[in-house]
């Protein structure tokens, strides 16, 4: 594909439409030159009754979120900031691998388009740089209920893919794509090819259950390190083993007893 588009334009629903390989997700496609986040935008179209695989775009974020309540870097003409609506027939309690899925893809496609991505439990993609992992993508799935079943999820993920400038407070925890292989990448062959790969693996899940989207994620996955998981206040510690067909993370404590982490924030030793 060619680069030449310019970044104000390229990801444009005329640039983006006719290249997508779904079926549904990104067929409804709404793009912002600025927005404060994709996700209040599809979570305000999932409540007046969109269908799913609405896919929003922006080309920045006044007020990206990322987990618990963090701002995510969205500067324009660099990056990518998309949500997808989801409206998965699932208990809710069956719907947490999402996450894993979404980030799973993710790491796939990154991986197609020349990069070396790992991923940390539940919702960060990594790269190395600089001698060590940092954060490159995250991941932000947000659920609406009806009782016990999904009324609807919303999928956020962002990419830092052109960025080479962070804020002092992230300058030693992010990169980018490009930063990391030296070389601009294409912001809508990746969106596009996210799309393609993500709709796979999430039919899959619909039909078969997370097995094969969770075999694709522990390929890519940031395990077998000690860590440490902050959880409501408390702390774990201990060796990350594995994940569950739930998404859950196994913890081997020093005990040798396994302890499963439905949420928290990970942290391994070289960052304490």
């Amino acid at each position: 594909m060619s680069h030449n588009r310019s970044a104000e334009n390229d990801l444009a629903p005329g640039a983006v439409l006719p290249l997508l390989r779904t079926q549904r997700l990104g067929r409804a496609y709404e793009f912002f030159s600025a927005c404060a986040s994709t996700n209040d935008v599809v979570r305000s179209r999932a409540a007046a009754g969109a269908a799913e695989g609405l896919l929003v775009v922006a080309d920045s974020q006044s007020a990206g979120r990322g987990r618990l309540g963090r701002s995510w870097h969205s500067p324009p003409g660099q990056n990518l900031y998309l949500s997808l609506l989801l409206r998965p027939a699932l208990p809710a309690r069956h719907a947490t691998p999402l996450t894993l899925l979404a980030g799973a893809s993710l790491a796939r496609t990154l991986a197609n388009a020349g990069a070396a991505p790992r991923l940390r439990w539940p919702n960060d993609l990594l790269l190395l740089a600089a001698g060590e992992f940092r954060k490159a993508a995250g991941i932000l799935t947000e659920m609406a209920t009806n009782g016990e079943g999904v009324r609807h999820v919303v999928l956020g993920v962002g990419v830092n893919v052109n960025g080479l400038e962070f804020p002092p407070d992230l300058a030693q925890l992010a990169t980018s794509l490009r930063a990391v292989c030296g070389r601009a990448f294409d912001r809508v062959q990746l969106l596009v090819d996210f799309l393609a790969v993500f709709e796979n693996v999430y039919d899959d899940f619909l039909a078969r259950g997370p097995a094969s989207g969770l075999v694709e994620w522990r390929r890519y996955a940031d395990l077998g390190r000690v860590c440490r998981i902050d959880q409501d206040g408390a702390k774990v510690e201990g060796v990350a083993t594995d994940i569950d067909d739930s998404g859950a993370l196994l913890v081997r404590d020093d005990a040798g007893g396994v302890r499963r982490m439905i949420s928290g924030e990970v942290s391994f030793s070289t960052m304490w």
